[in-house]
């Protein structure tokens, strides 16, 4: 997905095993983007561009009717089960194949636009009713759209109604010694906030660190991607639909914007982008938007231009924040001289084959087309010639920055039939980007921020609180977010001189120390020296002043014999499990307990893919039995075992019985703090769903002491805004009313 496929990885290995010694320690011995790209291009023969020619000849991206309207079926099938999810998914990817001259596209349009009334996304439902009019929806069945489409209009009319009547402060929905005041209503805005300065230091680079105190809660910053890349699969993406069956867009305006930024040029490699990976497709974009001036530029003596990109006020909206520049994206971090020489070699002769292939598929985009010089003597365009090379350099150093500086977008995804009376998602990695200001962010194993990704237009505040001097004042913070952007809150109070800080991936939460800093020096070349392997390592080194359950102790495995904590034998990942009570020092193999952990997850998948089919019975038998099984092996705060439990109790639920399901989730959420964090958003997330089946239940009390920790935890990680909260409100004035 991110890499080129395996083919193209293993030709290109095979190519740099046949390569000479003495060229290959040329190559080596390079130390500059140029000279790395430059010499991976000599080396691209005819025979590697075959080669791509033939392997991206397996992923298509041509439209097709036939395959719409298999997509068309496979949907209608969903729809009679009520999967309604699933339904909108596969009617998505029938408009992807779609040609705009089939019927099959109008049809895929309105079949969908059934679904998402049913999912009570009332105003996408009118806009895919319009969209099936547009593209010539049979004249015999307009009625049924037009009756939809009544429905819509008096469902968001008693929205805006209740709205209108429910207006009050959103503060009064989050109380708290740990949270600030809310904002005034108002559209979001990007940027970073006044509380916060841009820092540089030799140990550190660019970073962001306090200047004033920030309440947990608070919004820190505001980006939004400079380009990012839609994941191959993700075609349940709301949005227009592009020329080709893989490009998606939020609206007309972003669909026009892309077409003249990148995708007029991308389109015809469309299946070579697919066999190349998303970063090689992201770097292509990030070149293709910048263009031959803002490249020239970037390339240009530092000097002081760090500090101008820190502080750049200029009225311009698409570059009055920070992240708004390409200066930003050209100065992130490439690392070349970490990455092995075999990887160099792969990502310069991937860039190279693009670089070629884009040059044979037509002239040179318009924001390259001038040479250095100027235009050439005719006054017209350049042709591809010796100068352009650049593109494909710059193609090079953004695959490079990319392995360290890409963020996966990820939103919740709405997982079981829409028929369930209990909430149930998943969260799920829809995109990868580059955030310029975000990537100022430098990781911590236990940070004190969170992230929030939206993928809509412009947004309302779904954040923080906000101080006063946030709305007004500072040019970096006044402009609207439109389409994806990503809000960073303090998890945490963080005081002056605090740095903010951010985690890469590996958690303090759900990995030991060194398993953490072995993944962060492989991927992002340094030795992580944050607070939490600071004081674990510590521990390591004393310990005496180790306390119970720190780190090493509890993998969420037990002793089949005597119920003891399971712990690794030695550092070695093949070694297996011994018992820690001295005891029983009971041994198990590393298979056996894979073994007992694979059954274990077949039968959850199977007992899953029993409630999407609407047999819940028999799915709450098949868990129950994998219950007892799992048991023997997995503590209750094992993530396998509150799976089980979430799972148990969504059959409990769809049962009528409101009290077991209750009991179940309450297990779930003992392993979700485990494994996330008492303050987590995920932890959240499960309580909401707790306080769901408590007020489905009747259980007022329940339902009142739940609903305030919840209230708590979505506000510190969503803000007062999110939809979530708002329904927590309905269920709390409904049982003390």
């Amino acid at each position: 997905m991110d890499l080129p496929c395996v083919q193209w990885q293993d030709h290109v290995a095979q190519k740099w095993r046949a390569l000479e010694p003495k060229l290959k320690e040329q190559f080596t011995s390079l130390l500059e983007i140029d000279d790395v790209f430059r010499c991976g291009l000599s080396l691209v023969r005819q025979d590697d561009l075959d080669f791509l020619q033939q392997e991206s000849a397996v992923y298509s991206v041509q439209k097709d009717a036939e395959l719409a309207a298999k997509c068309r079926v496979r949907g209608n099938s969903s729809f009679k089960t009520k999967n309604y999810t699933a339904a909108a998914l596969h009617y998505s990817k029938g408009i992807c194949f779609a040609p705009s001259t089939s019927e099959q596209l109008s049809l895929c349009y309105a079949n969908r636009s059934a679904t998402l009334y049913h999912l009570q996304h009332y105003q996408e439902c009118l806009d895919d009713i319009d969209r099936a009019v547009k593209n010539g929806y049979p004249s015999h069945l307009l009625h049924k759209l037009e009756d939809r489409r009544t429905l819509c209009f008096k469902h968001l009319s008693v929205h805006e109604k209740r709205r209108e009547d429910d207006q009050n402060p959103a503060s009064n929905d989050c109380k708290g010694s740990d949270t600030a005041n809310s904002p005034s209503v108002g559209p979001l805005t990007v940027g970073i906030c006044p509380q916060v300065v841009v820092d540089s230091t030799v140990e550190k680079g660019r970073h962001l660190v306090a200047v004033n105190r920030i309440a947990a809660g608070e919004v820190i910053l505001t980006d939004r991607p400079y380009s990012c890349v839609l994941l191959p699969g993700m075609e349940e993406v709301k949005g227009k639909v592009g020329r080709c069956s893989y490009s998606r867009y939020c609206s007309t305006g972003c669909q026009q914007e892309a077409w003249e930024e990148h995708h007029r040029w991308e389109c015809a490699l469309g299946a070579d982008l697919m066999a190349m990976g998303v970063m090689s497709q992201l770097a292509l974009r990030l070149a293709l938007k910048a263009g031959l001036k803002n490249f020239l530029l970037a390339r240009e003596p530092i000097r002081d231009k760090h500090k101008e990109c820190f502080n750049n006020h200029s009225s311009d909206p698409s570059t009055s924040s920070y992240g708004g520049s390409y200066l930003n994206v050209y100065n992130l971090l490439h690392h070349l001289n970490h990455h092995s020489p075999a990887l160099r070699f792969m990502c310069a002769v991937t860039a190279a084959t693009l670089y070629l292939k884009l040059s044979k598929a037509g002239p040179p985009p318009v924001s390259w087309s001038h040479t250095p010089q100027g235009p050439n003597k005719e006054g017209g365009d350049a042709d591809w010639n010796a100068e352009l090379w650049m593109l494909g350099s710059a193609v090079l150093q953004h695959i490079l920055q990319l392995r360290c500086n890409a963020q996966a977008i990820v939103v919740l995804q709405d997982t079981g039939a829409t028929n369930s009376p209990v909430q149930s998602n998943r969260e799920i990695r829809i995109a990868t980007a580059v955030f310029p200001t975000l990537s100022l962010l430098n990781h911590s194993c236990c940070p004190n921020t969170s992230l929030v990704f939206s993928t809509g237009g412009i947004i309302e505040p779904s954040g923080s609180a906000l101080s006063a001097d946030f709305s007004g004042g500072e040019a970096e913070w006044r402009h609207k977010a439109q389409g994806v952007t990503v809000t960073v809150r303090a998890a945490k109070l963080i005081t002056p001189g605090q740095e903010i800080l951010h985690c890469y991936g590996p958690h303090s939460s759900r990995m030991v120390t060194q398993e953490r800093r072995c993944l962060l020096q492989e991927q992002y070349y340094f030795l992580c020296q944050c607070e939490a392997c600071s004081q674990q390592q510590q521990d390591v080194e004393e310990p005496r002043q180790q306390e119970p359950g720190a780190e090493g102790r509890d993998l969420g495995l037990l002793c089949i014999k005597c119920k003891g904590s399971l712990k690794k034998r030695s550092e070695d990942r093949e070694a297996g499990f011994v018992c820690s009570r001295s005891s029983c020092s009971h041994c198990m193999s590393l298979s056996d307990v894979n073994n007992s952990l694979q059954e274990i997850r077949v039968n959850l998948e199977k007992a899953v893919e029993l409630m999407e089919t609407d047999r819940p019975g028999e799915a709450l038998r098949l868990l129950k039995k994998t219950l007892c099984q799992s048991g023997l092996i997995l503590a209750e705060t094992h993530p396998l075992q509150g799976e089980l439990a979430d799972a148990t109790a969504r059959a409990y639920a769809s049962l009528g019985d409101w009290n077991s399901a209750a009991s179940h989730l309450e297990r779930s959420a003992v392993a979700i703090a485990s494994q996330f964090g008492k303050e987590s958003v995920e932890l959240g997330r499960q309580l909401f769903k707790l306080a769901q089946l408590h007020f489905n239940g009747g259980s007022r009390g329940a339902a009142l002491s739940v609903i305030p920790k919840v209230r708590r935890l979505l506000c510190l990680h969503c803000g007062p805004h999110c939809h979530e909260l708002q329904e927590l409100k309905a269920m709390e004035d409904c049982l003390q009313g």
